[in-house]
């Protein structure tokens, strides 16, 4: 049985200042969790340019939720205005998000800091 996917949001700063939305995903990501997921994404305020999506509480993604993903950072890439980061992937998935091509579409990080550092 999946676990319901829950997404939070908060405001982290980066360590140049900047303010950065992030997207805390929690349980399963699947077809399921597309309204969860896409609903914060569209509910981030407009002026908004960087943002976080920390899967640090994710236990698993299937097929339908990386496309999902996907979804997100092309919405994100045809803004035009908003640069997307990634961290708290596992091994496995980072390489499942490369081998995907995701990695074309927002940056990976191993972890908050140095997203923060870099985004």
């Amino acid at each position: 049985m999946q676990a319901t996917t829950k997404v939070t949001q908060r405001t982290a700063t980066s360590t140049a200042g900047t303010s950065i939305a992030v997207l805390a995903f929690s349980g399963d990501i699947s077809s399921a969790s597309k309204d969860a997921i896409l609903n914060a994404y569209h509910g981030l305020d407009t002026a908004t340019t960087k943002v976080l999506l920390d899967f640090t509480a994710v236990d698993y993604i299937n097929s339908s939720g990386i496309a999902i993903i996907i979804q997100l950072l092309l919405e994100a890439s045809k803004s035009g205005t908003r640069r997307v980061g990634i961290f708290g992937l596992s091994a496995h998935f980072q390489k499942v998000f490369t081998m995907v091509g995701i990695n074309k579409y927002a940056s990976l990080y191993p972890n908050e800091q140095e997203a923060l550092a870099s985004l």
